[in-house]
Formats: C-alpha cells, structure tokens, sequence
C-alpha cells in the first residue's frame, strides 16, 4: 500500500522523532552529542527551522520544531542525518546505515499540546529510568527552557513566552508543570500520533490540517476485527 505525504506545513510545530537502526546506539561518547548539536544548529539555521525541545538519548532522539518554509524540516533532518553518518562511521570504524529509515513526525496543535510534547520531550531520561529528575540529564533542552541556561540552538515559541512577562517568571512557571505526571492516555496518544504520523490536537485542528494539506489527519475508522466474536455478534444484530 502507498504511503501517504508526509504532513509537513510551515509554522506549524512539528514533533520530531529519529531512531538509530535496530535500535542501536547512535551516540557513544560526549564527543558525539555535541556534535550533533553543533550541526541541527548549523543546519536548523541554514533551513530556517526552529529549534523549541529536544533530548538526544543512547539511540533516538526527539525535537520539537517549527519550520518557517514548506520543507525545511525535511532538509534539516536529511542534512543532519547524512552528516552524522558520515561523522559516526569514520568515528567508529564502520560502514552502513545508522537512522531507522524516515524520520517519525507529527503537527502539534499549539493550543493544547505544545508544552505537553516539551515535558514529554524533556521527560524520556526519567521514563527511561536513566535519571530521576530531569535537570540531572545534560542532553536536553531542560536546562534552557527551565532553569536558565542559554542554549544558543533554541528559539522560545510564543505558547512557552506566554508562561511570564520574564525570563524568571517563565522558567518558573515552566517547572511547575512538572509537578504534575503526564497521564497515559495522553503518553499513548502523543507516541502513536508519532509513530503513525497523524496529527496531534483537537478536531477543530485536525480538520484545519486536512483542508491546508489536502490529505487525512487521523486513520480512517476500522470496521472491526473481523475474526473477534464481538464483531460477528454485531454483524449478526444487524
């Protein structure tokens, strides 16, 4: 079956997910993170794409972005993505692929879900078990967006400047959310929207995406499980 376009609009949030192949380590050593930090910076620059959240784990990393053209997104994850190949096989010796094929990326709708993807972002060290609180991980954008410290890759979306009328006030407000668990339906809902490619928000916002892109915003509604005895009961009712 054809795969769908991918749903890619400017000024829009993206949430951006890329996997190392297998699920194998993408970065090994201090060396390799800054690294690729370095270039989504160069290149996020280059192609006019926001930078708001990310995190680099052992072997995924997650951002959350706006791109200001129709395919700056695509570029940057395409020239990052080669760059890093091209960096992590003359590291380490080896030849091959490293990224588990595309990119995963889902539309965020900012009303509602924008500072729920950055805490989910910023909160993958916890939920991996690697750290306890999330200013102990220093691969992520907590450190900007709540505690101060100028990380020169990001731009602060106006849904994050909204939080206080200083930067204070902001990261304030901003931890403050943290107190508070994501519950899992909303961890299902963000992971699969990703995974799936579909968009993340509300109906009103999900229908906005469909007439700005011309394609589906959700999956089509499935008639059943065909062999489960529920469905044969309902087909029987009817």
């Amino acid at each position: 079956m054809a795969r769908l376009p991918r749903l890619n609009l400017p000024h829009i949030p993206q949430h951006v997910v890329q996997r190392g192949n297998n699920r194998q380590a993408t970065f090994f050593d201090t060396k390799d993170y800054a690294v690729y930090l370095d270039k989504l910076k160069h290149y996020a620059k280059e192609y006019g794409v926001k930078i708001h959240a990310y995190v680099l784990m052992t072997n995924h990393v997650h951002l959350l972005l706006t791109q200001t053209t129709a395919n700056g997104t695509s570029k940057l994850m395409q020239s990052l993505g080669r760059y890093y190949v091209r960096y992590f096989n003359t590291t380490y010796q080896r030849t091959g692929t490293l990224w588990e094929g595309r990119y995963k990326s889902t539309l965020v709708d900012t009303e509602r879900y924008f500072l729920l993807v950055s805490r989910y972002i910023e909160l993958n060290p916890i939920r991996a078990g690697i750290v306890s609180d999330p200013a102990k991980y220093i691969w992520s954008s907590y450190h900007h967006n709540a505690l101060g410290k100028r990380i020169c890759l990001l731009t602060e979306h106006d849904v994050y400047l909204a939080l206080g009328l200083s930067s204070h006030k902001r990261q304030a407000n901003y931890r403050a959310l943290f107190a508070r668990e994501i519950p899992a339906a909303m961890l299902t809902e963000i992971h699969t929207a990703t995974n799936k490619m579909w968009v993340l928000g509300s109906k009103q916002f999900k229908q906005q995406i469909e007439t700005l892109s011309g394609r589906r915003s959700t999956p089509m509604p499935r008639g059943g499980d065909r062999r489960s005895e529920s469905y044969k009961k309902q087909k029987d009712d009817h």
